[in-house]
């Protein structure tokens, strides 16, 4: 098993080509594949209600199974266990995972695993040293379906590779300033789920922390549902925290903006992450 430690950051409808052009990034050298990948889980939902992602990855004529389990972190910041190992394909490798220690891969569960949903998505992969650190940056655009529905993906996944976890939010900002994007606490795998369900749940908690993660996960439910109740979540669980923190303040007033999320909106939200505990369970 390794441990994946991650920052995972929405992009605004501008922010691929804006990130293309910022000057950290610019001259760097980009390694460009094509991902189709199908998630698995049981037809009630075992895997996703354990908070565990399995999928099978076709990249480069390899297919690659990788199995995550649930992440801890909040504001955008995230730490998973994960394994991932070459398969003959095309169906899982039910042998390896029942060797696999996680409790909910057990034989009921492994005998009624199922295709669920599938993401298809272009990645541009660049890696940069960055405040004594090296860090993978993914850029993703593509989509996620399931069934008749489907929703974009445009995101930016900040890995960690060596040095300080640190050096993620030195550089998400740095990024921010001009690139319009915000923090993400959803993985593709609980969006394929919520897509599959037709509907999201918001976390709970009274922490400063737990309100951040919970106006984060509803402005992920804005963004691949549109529907405004959600900007009206994120609010309300920003409410305490304005009286508390000026980028609070900022987030809850830049909700509105046309063009959202701006840059301004985006440092802000990282600002505050950063100075939060992330240690929330994540899906």
């Amino acid at each position: 098993m390794s441990q994946e430690i991650e920052l995972k950051l929405a992009l605004g409808p501008d922010g691929p080509s804006a990130l293309r052009r910022h000057p950290l990034l610019a001259a760097l050298p980009v390694r460009v594949s094509h991902l189709g990948n199908t998630y698995f889980d049981t037809p009630d939902g075992a895997l996703e209600h354990a908070r565990m992602a399995l999928r099978l990855r076709r990249v480069d004529g390899r297919v690659l199974q990788t199995v995550k389990t649930r992440g801890q972190g909040g504001g955008g910041l995230s730490t998973r266990g994960e394994w991932e190992w070459e398969v003959p394909g095309p169906g899982l490798d039910l042998e390896g995972l029942a060797a696999l220690p996680p409790a909910a891969l057990g034989d009921e569960v492994l005998a009624r695993l199922a295709p669920r949903f599938t993401t298809d998505f272009r990645r541009e992969t660049r890696e940069i040293a960055h405040a004594g650190s090296r860090i993978e940056l993914a850029l993703d655009e593509g989509e996620i379906l399931a069934g008749e529905h489907r929703v974009a993906i445009r995101e930016l996944e900040l890995e960690l590779k060596a040095g300080a976890p640190d050096a993620l939010w030195s550089l998400a900002e740095a990024l921010a300033e001009s690139v319009p994007l915000r923090p993400s606490d959803t993985s593709k795998a609980a969006r394929g789920g919520a897509l599959l369900a037709g509907g999201w749940t918001l976390p709970r908690g009274n922490s400063a922390a737990d309100r951040l993660h919970r106006a984060v996960v509803a402005l992920d439910a804005l963004a691949d549902t549109g529907e405004p109740a959600w900007r009206d979540a994120a609010r309300e669980a920003l409410a305490p925290l304005v009286g508390q923190a000026h980028e609070a303040r900022e987030l809850s007033r830049g909700l509105d903006a046309p063009d959202w999320p701006t840059p301004a909106f985006g440092l802000a939200a990282l600002r505050l992450a950063r100075r939060l505990p992330a240690d929330r369970d994540l899906a």
